[in-house]
């Protein structure tokens, strides 16, 4: 053979080689794939072209000179995922347990502004044990090179980071940038400091699982927005995500037939909402009667599960869905929900995706606990981005739609573009009960029976003020329609809206309140 290609063939074995077969061995039995193993079930077959296989680092502190594998621990490339292109990389826990140099790093922006310049996702699936202790600040570098990078992309291509191992110290900054973060439950983990800094510094013991583990980030911290079992499961998720958006910002949203028919209608929801205004019910069964072929791709479902967010499509078209959820807190906003919404709004803004809005909402959650934390300051960020948003908005109000949060949860007020309702929805400053003890508080109070009393005013007030109508004849309100042809009216809305164009005023940028 050709001494030339002899050559070209042996390096190549070695950097597939990783760390070695005892590295490897090691990975699997703690139940992780390799990054090239990962990388395989990630992409289409045949599709992967690698970037930068023959990388070195270049330091020679504390005998790295004599410890060089080619790729430097981290696998980087592009190629396609159901025939759409992506770009990649794959950090290798075998090769200095996958640690980030300055050649490390370096590679992973390379493919970051490739992704830029050509309008391609980046995912990236990290297995890291932080920075390279042996680089110093050239690894610390390295880092914030990426985190610049990250910061450019956001809102310009899809970011996605899944995390397959440890994630700590200035590490989890850039998944924290990123669109989505996926992690493996009892495998992954992400914490600014991990378990051992923490007992010596506050006293507190707590496991790493316990501190940063996937069901930490995923129903406490919101850090996690899709946790998996496994891998396979993780890279499965990353997929269907990919298959509701578009490449960049000025792509749309990839369309995908369906022979679920636009004219559908659900007769049971005519009878869904219960008569008792207090009775709860699982705003996830309207949803799933509303898309197409019930195919519903919850984001966040363990965090702050009052308020509902996630991808589907109707008439083929993605859209992005935020619900109130009166199953939960009877679906009042609160600074968790206020912020997972307001981000995942953000979100779909920026990447074209159309909005719907499932609205059953008593107000925003009182108390001292939430305005000492700052619920004003949060609820105003899910203000913030309905208001700036100008994808396609539709609000449909099912129920309750009270106070502060009927303007929040995208009202015609704040550039919704078409605005429903159902007869059964209630729109008025606060609830029926609530409204008459005040208006009617002297009068109650001299009555022989008081709670006689309360109640018929009440029932006046539902009457007259607890219903759409009143919302309608001002014209806030497009139209009452009947709940079973909710769906054939949403895709009829947003056909109307495909073409929309909205503007804000030319400025560098908003100062949403963070």
């Amino acid at each position: 053979m050709n001494k030339h290609l002899q050559k070209l063939f042996d390096l190549r074995l070695k950097a597939q080689e990783g760390g070695g077969e005892k590295r490897i061995e090691d990975q699997h039995k703690k139940g992780k794939l390799t990054a090239r193993e990962r990388l395989d079930l990630l992409l289409d077959e045949g599709s992967f072209q690698e970037i930068g296989m023959f990388v070195l680092h270049q330091s020679h502190n504390f005998g790295l000179e004599n410890q060089r594998v080619p790729g430097d621990g981290v696998i980087t490339g592009y190629g396609t995922i159901n025939g759409r292109p992506v770009m990649v990389f794959s950090q290798d826990f075998t090769v200095f347990g996958g640690s980030l140099s300055e050649a490390h790093a370096g590679k992973i922006c390379k493919i970051m502004d490739l992704a830029i310049k050509n309008g391609i996702p980046v995912i990236g699936l990290n297995d890291s044990g932080g920075a390279r202790i042996q680089e110093g600040v050239a690894s610390l570098g390295g880092y914030a090179d990426i985190f610049l990078k990250n910061t450019m992309a956001s809102g310009v291509i899809p970011q996605i980071s899944a995390m397959m191992g440890p994630c700590a110290g200035g590490a989890v900054y850039s998944p924290a940038i990123t669109d989505f973060v996926f992690m493996v439950e009892h495998t992954s983990f992400m914490f600014v400091t991990g378990p051992n800094v923490v007992k010596t510094v506050t006293h507190e013991t707590v496991t790493a699982e316990e501190l940063g583990g996937a069901d930490a980030h995923a129903s406490k911290s919101g850090v996690a927005h899709f946790t998996a079992v496994n891998e396979l499961e993780c890279i499965s998720k990353i997929k269907k995500l990919l298959s509701f958006l578009p490449l960049n910002c000025e792509d749309d949203p990839p369309f995908l037939p369906t022979n679920d028919p636009s004219d559908r209608m659900d007769s049971w929801l005519n009878e869904f909402i219960p008569e008792n205004p207090n009775k709860p019910y699982d705003m996830h069964e309207i949803i799933l009667s509303l898309i197409d072929d019930k195919d519903f791709f919850e984001v966040q479902d363990k965090f702050a599960p009052n308020i509902i967010c996630g991808f589907a499509r109707l008439g083929g078209h993605s859209i992005g869905i935020v619900a109130n959820q009166p199953q939960v807190r009877a679906g009042v906003l609160d600074i968790d929900a206020s912020v997972k919404a307001a981000r995942f709004v953000r979100f779909c803004d920026c990447f074209n995706i159309a909005l719907l809005v499932l609205e059953d909402v008593p107000g925003f959650l009182p108390g001292t606990e939430q305005e000492w934390h700052g619920i004003i300051r949060h609820g105003a960020k899910l203000l913030y981005a309905f208001c700036e948003a100008t994808v396609p908005k539709v609000t449909v109000i099912t129920r309750k739609a009270y106070g502060g949060a009927y303007d929040v949860m995208n009202s015609k007020h704040i550039r919704g573009d078409m605005n429903f309702a159902w007869p059964s929805a209630e729109i008025a400053v606060m609830g029926p009960k609530g409204a008459v003890e005040i208006i009617f508080k002297k009068e109650i109070e001299s009555a022989t029976n008081p709670e006689d009393a309360l109640e018929l005013k009440t029932e006046e007030y539902r009457i007259k003020f607890a219903n759409p109508y009143a919302a309608a004849e001002r014209g806030f309100i497009d139209d009452v329609i009947e709940p079973k042809s909710t769906r054939k009216t949403l895709i009829r809305a947003f056909s109307l809206l495909t073409n929309k164009v909205d503007t804000n005023p030319k400025r560098k940028h908003g100062n949403i309140p963070l």
